[in-house]
């Protein structure tokens, strides 16, 4: 089944064409350690999942929609990928306006959003239309601006509206806690709150995280917002590319946002999902790398329980409690993360004889689920970009919970001294609207803690 992606705002547009970029130079790898017709399924069933191929030229087209107010990242976008030439996206499926949102999440939403409400949904069935089978969309939006945001949650709506049976999942960029932008708590708070009403699922990236991984991990000294954008597109192509699910027959899962969405959200008051991706080095330090996969899922078990997002600087003394202790329990540990589900994506060599016990451990999940309905497994002996071996976690825990109650508690400071209100009062967006998006949030944060 196929995927319409929807890239809004400048933050969007760049991480969608790096996500793209690595599908791509993905199935073109020689890298596959696999049989030559495993390689051709995958491959197969990336292109259904991300592309629809021009007539003639024989071109691998992006299933996806550009939307921004502003033409510059657009026109650049679509011409980095034309030049890449092994794919490029459809000319016909962008819209752009010659004037920003000015980073106000109530200009986006509640000017540009119904005002060129009509045009971005027509491109968004005319994409809907191209599949042989929608699978449902995935959104890229930052939480910070005005466009991507705003008009983001705004486009969330419309797809809910005109798509009542498709999959949404958001993929959300979680802005650097030093700011960017004077009011993007503000932003932050009313974007999740109004895509907890309409998503199916938040996935969510954390700029600090993703720095601190292209910093330690990657070891680049001068971090760009080109290397953060490949991390993530690297960590989200490591989930979407076709993988065997566990209930599957010899083919590829069928419907990937299904599959996840069945597996990881059993309940709509939880819908905030975290990512982790091991191992993640230098490229150039990949030829002098080995590794085990009990010792990758040693890591991968641990960085969900102590909520460490890379593989460095894990805190090892973090443990589950003791079995049988309630999930209110005193003797539960101070900084262990617990899960409500749990997916673990395995690529690469021997991935069907590693042992994944450990992560069906009772202790790890909240009491009111089944751990065996709680967990499960997707493995393909194809390797990704490059890795022998690598381990994806998509979780749905408590990862969120402390950054969350600080975005909150930040946003509501602003508010009770009632600092920018006016900025958003003029677009028609009134105080009541504020209390709104708090008032969900805090039942958000209310419901993670008491797993």
């Amino acid at each position: 089944m196929s995927i319409v992606t929807v890239q809004l705002g400048q933050c969007g547009n760049q991480i969608g064409h790096e996500v793209f970029q690595s599908l791509c130079s993905d199935i073109h790898g020689t890298h596959g350690l696999c049989s030559r017709e495993e390689n051709q399924s995958y491959q197969d069933a990336c292109k259904e999942r991300f592309f629809w191929e021009e007539e003639g030229s024989g071109v691998p087209v992006a299933r996806a929609v550009l939307v921004d107010m502003e033409p510059k990242v657009i026109s650049q976008t679509l011409s980095m990928a034309a030049r890449s030439g092994c794919w490029k996206y459809n000319h016909q499926s962008h819209f752009c306006q010659k004037q920003g949102s000015g980073n106000n999440w109530a200009n986006g939403y509640s000017v540009h959003g119904p005002r060129h409400k009509e045009s971005i949904m027509d491109l968004v069935q005319k994409e809907a239309e191209r599949c042989d089978r929608l699978g449902g969309f995935v959104t890229t939006m930052s939480m910070a601006g005005g466009t991507g945001s705003g008009l983001g949650a705004f486009v969330t709506q419309c797809l809910r509206d005109a798509f009542p049976a498709s999959f949404i999942l958001n993929h959300v960029i979680w802005p650097y806690g030093t700011g960017e932008v004077i009011v993007q708590n503000y932003n932050s708070v009313l974007t999740l709150s109004h895509l907890y009403r309409s998503a199916d699922a938040l996935l969510v990236h954390q700029n600090d995280v993703i720095h601190k991984i292209c910093a330690q991990l990657m070891n680049i000294r001068h971090i760009s917002f080109r290397d953060v954008n490949q991390v993530i597109a690297h960590q989200l192509g490591s989930v979407f590319q076709p993988a065997h699910s566990a209930q599957g027959g010899p083919g590829y899962s069928r419907n990937p946002l299904g599959d996840l969405m069945e597996t990881l959200v059993p309940h709509p008051e939880f819908k905030m999902l975290g990512l982790r991706n091991i191992p993640q080095i230098a490229e150039s330090s990949l030829p002098y790398s080995t590794f085990s996969w009990p010792g990758l899922i040693k890591h991968l078990r641990q960085m969900l329980i102590a909520n460490a997002q890379m593989e460095e600087g894990i805190d090892w003394q973090v443990r589950p409690p003791p079995a049988g202790s309630s999930s209110h329990s005193t003797k539960r540990p101070l900084h262990f993360n617990t899960s409500i589900a749990n997916l673990v994506i395995l690529r690469g060599k021997d991935v069907h004889s590693v042992d994944l016990g450990s992560f069906q451990d009772p202790s790890l999940y909240t009491s009111w689920l089944n751990p065996r309905d709680a967990w499960s497994a997707w493995r393909t002996p194809r390797a990704f970009n490059k890795y022998e071996k690598s381990a994806s976690l998509v979780s749905n825990s408590q990862f969120l919970l402390r950054p969350l109650d600080s975005l909150v508690g930040k946003a509501w400071n602003m508010f009770a001294s009632k600092a920018y209100i006016h900025q958003y009062t003029k677009f028609g967006i009134e105080e009541e609207d504020f209390l709104d998006s708090f008032t969900t949030l805090e039942q958000v944060i209310s419901s993670y803690t008491t797993l």
